[in-house]
């Protein structure tokens, strides 16, 4: 390609001119599908944050719908800002240099910087690592913090780890070739680690911090329940149609991971990945709802479906194949899935046996099942699809190794888990205690009581005013007038009292 490119610098005569033209417009096209590809992969990225929002917004009581929906359209913001001062250029700053870095340090605010859409593939991705907590601190966190809390972690904390794995001078980079381990590095194609687990451990860190909510497991006299609260969602139908976005924007999040598309290779492992996506989801679903059944026949003799399981165990499923969507194949996707919807059933369960008040079972889905992504990555990555993918093949996930079992590649993606978890819980704890300390994390008792909504944001997310009961009387009597006696139905009478109350 080198000396092709340099012969069409100087071309001699009307042949050459014509073939480094055509060069010239197949790079041109090539440029324009690839920059394509990564705008529409973005933006499906970018949408699940109305995922997120809807999902949110119907899991948490009416009271608090407003409250959690500005918070996830203050990830999107906070999270423009916070990435694009410093955030990008600690990610990736100092790709071109040789050997490991921390941290990068160059392209803040995007200077000397003109990859403006890959600049916008990976926000996309940061804005989804913050927007993660928003659920699991809902109904008590105060908005401030909030605010802090995005611009923190996709300023500084979201990017070391992105440096360490992504960028071609991380310690821990496949794409290192002076990384920690030499000929081997972390497969996390999407971000189980890099993004779900670092999201989920922020959260797990700022429940603990934060506390529960009132009455979920303490009555009022701080004494501990015998069976805890379960705050029923005040929309059903938002949390399916969250989940759906959130699935549609996966095959953004995964497929697009691929960067290009526009040549063979990469076109069959995006494809690779959207199949893998799917089967992934779909286990992880059908593994949680049907285990939960099954515990729950055990238990009581009696037997339920319950949708929340169905819902956060095809997230679950979604999170645990990201990581090595490109180099599995589609039955190692079920299967991971299928574990995603039992590793999602015991964290929710262990979170509730230590107290820990996760709203939206955020930890669950993204915690447990970031790590379990990356660990199973190194069981199941094939030698050829790892070849596909760009990856170094001579250390194959577990259960593709030649001549015995070579656990090179799961040792590396062990390392990378206990990374972020002590990453993110070295900077983020202290973070949130210095908030909580300085009464800036969490709600007044009476406001949290009340609902942020009406204490915080004007007024509640639902008009639930009803007509006047002498409007509803006098029109009755109108048309009792013309067509005889009417009786008033019941739901208008009684919306009409409720209304004078």
């Amino acid at each position: 390609m080198a000396d092709f490119e340099a012969y069409c610098a100087a071309p001699e005569g009307d042949v050459a001119v014509h073939i480094c033209g055509v060069y010239d417009i197949t790079n041109d096209i090539v440029t324009g599908v690839d920059t394509f590809f990564l705008l529409f992969a973005g933006a499906l990225v970018f949408f699940m944050q109305a995922g997120f929002a809807m999902l949110c917004a119907g899991s948490v009581r009416a009271k608090n719908v407003k409250n959690i929906m500005l918070k996830n359209l203050l990830d999107a913001c906070g999270g423009a800002i916070g990435f694009y001062t410093v955030g990008y250029g600690f990610a990736y700053g100092g790709s071109d240099r040789i050997g490991s870095t921390f941290i990068g340090d160059s392209y803040f605010g995007l200077r000397e910087f003109d990859s403006w859409i890959g600049f916008f593939f990976q926000f996309a991705f940061a804005a989804t690592a913050a927007t993660i907590v928003a659920g699991t601190v809902a109904e008590r966190c105060k908005m401030a913090a909030y605010l802090c809390y995005s611009i923190f972690l996709t300023g500084f904390v979201y990017p070391v780890v992105v440096h360490s794995m992504w960028s071609s001078n991380g310690f821990l980079s496949a794409f290192n070739n002076e990384s920690l381990f030499r000929d081997i590095g972390v497969i996390d194609f999407a971000g189980s680690g890099v993004v779900h687990m670092t999201g989920g451990v922020t959260a797990l860190i700022a429940a603990i911090v934060l506390g529960p909510r009132k009455g979920r497991f303490y009555d009022e006299d701080g004494n501990p329940l015998e069976t805890p609260v379960t705050f029923q969602p005040h929309s059903v139908a938002l949390q399916i149609l969250g989940t759906f976005i959130l699935w549609v924007g996966w095959y953004g999040f995964n497929p697009g991971s691929a960067l290009v598309i526009a040549n063979a290779g990469s076109a069959q492992v995006a494809a690779l990945c959207t199949v893998t996506t799917t089967m992934g989801a779909a286990a992880g679903c059908i593994s949680a709802m049907f285990t939960d059944s099954i515990l729950e026949g055990m238990a009581s003799g009696e037997t339920s479906y319950d949708l929340t399981m169905a819902m956060n165990g095809a997230l679950g499923g979604l999170v645990a194949v990201t990581a090595g969507c490109s180099v599995i194949t589609p039955w190692a996707a079920i299967l991971i899935g299928a574990v995603g919807g039992w590793a999602y059933i015991a964290m929710s369960k262990t979170l509730i046996a230590l107290k820990i008040d996760d709203a939206v079972d955020a930890v669950p889905v993204h915690f447990a099942n970031g790590m379990w992504g990356v660990i199973a990555t190194g069981l199941f990555a094939k030698p050829e699809l790892m070849d596909l993918a760009g990856y170094n093949s001579a250390n194959p996930g577990l259960f593709y190794s030649e001549g015995g079992f070579d656990g090179q590649l799961l040792l590396v993606q062990i390392c990378s888990v206990c990374w972020v978890f002590g990453w993110v819980a070295f900077t983020m704890t202290p973070f949130f205690m210095v908030l909580n300390a300085a009464g800036m994390f969490r709600v007044d008792a009476l406001e949290e009581e009340v609902g942020l909504d009406i204490s915080h944001h004007r007024g509640a997310a639902y008009d639930l005013t009803g007509p006047k009961k002498e409007d509803v009387d006098e029109l009755m009597e109108v048309r009792a007038s013309k067509h005889g006696k009417v009786e008033v139905p019941k739901e208008v009478a009684q919306a009409a009292e409720d209304a004078d109350a």
